[in-house]
């Protein structure tokens, strides 16, 4: 342990599972405090007495801005203030650009924009009144090369990028740094129906699709093996830590060099 987040308080969303998961572990050993929320909350409690006396669940929908902003207060009425949020939480999808309908549209939009969204904007009036801090989000490729992912999942991630510009060139003068991963060719449980799919799923039948993955995504890229979890968790840590502060209003992509491989036909 290197203690690069020591004393940083951190919200995590979606961290139960695959990403999120990955960088609570990572946030730990580097000495934050982390709030571990999620909806699953046998495995988000569990995960909290596995992580120690610097973990703690709080169940959140973060379709619910009301959770969201329940979740904040939560973290500064339990630890003083906020330093670090991760913006993580989400789900793919499969539509085309004639292959989805209204409830599809809404609920992929409020997922997706809408939780970064609302995530910022409660994290930020809690900030300004302590000094600042560190706000990531999870973007994709798929929200700067075509055939990286579903039409609403990748137009959504494009926005969340260029949120992310906005909110950091509008923040800043507050000491409010806001800046998103991009991964690209990341072995997660997304690739088969996300956490709840997984959830569903034997440790042994989990572990086959995760292989599989790996060696597929590992034809992928320039570099010889599939994105990981942690991956996107070291890259987090960076932004989150002090090694980052003068890093604002940046979409870091994190995919061994996928992106530079697709043209517009994929």
């Amino acid at each position: 342990m290197t203690n690069r987040l020591a004393e940083k308080i951190t919200i995590i969303t979606g961290a139960t599972s695959g990403i999120g998961e990955a960088t609570a572990r990572r946030f730990i050993e580097e000495g934050a405090t982390v709030v571990l929320a999620g909806r699953s909350e046998d495995k988000g409690e569990a995960l909290a007495r596995e992580l120690g006396e610097r973990a703690v669940y709080k169940r959140t929908d973060i379709m619910n801005e009301d959770d969201i902003a329940a979740l904040v207060d939560f973290t500064v009425d339990r630890f003083g203030r906020l330093d670090c949020l991760f913006n993580n939480a989400g789900a793919g999808d499969r539509t085309g650009v004639d292959t989805f309908d209204e409830a599809e549209f809404a609920r992929i939009m409020r997922l997706l924009i809408g939780a970064p969204a609302f995530g910022i904007k409660h994290a930020a009036r809690v900030m300004k009144e302590t000094g600042g801090g560190s706000i990531i989000n999870n973007a994709s490729i798929a929200g700067h090369r075509l055939n990286q992912g579903g039409y609403l999942y990748s137009g959504a991630k494009a926005a969340v990028a260029h949120m992310t510009r906005l909110a950091g060139a509008e923040l800043g003068e507050f000491n409010i740094r806001i800046n998103a991963i991009s991964p690209g060719a990341v072995a997660t449980p997304i690739f088969w129906g996300g956490s709840q799919r997984a959830q569903s799923l034997s440790d042994e039948e989990n572990q086959r699709k995760m292989e599989k993955l790996q060696a597929n995504l590992a034809k992928a890229t320039p570099l010889p093996r599939s994105g990981l979890a942690d991956d996107i968790a070291f890259a987090a840590v960076f932004l989150a830590s002090d090694e980052g502060s003068f890093i604002n209003s940046h979409d870091l992509v994190v995919d061994g060099g996928r992106i530079a491989m697709f043209n517009e036909k994929g």
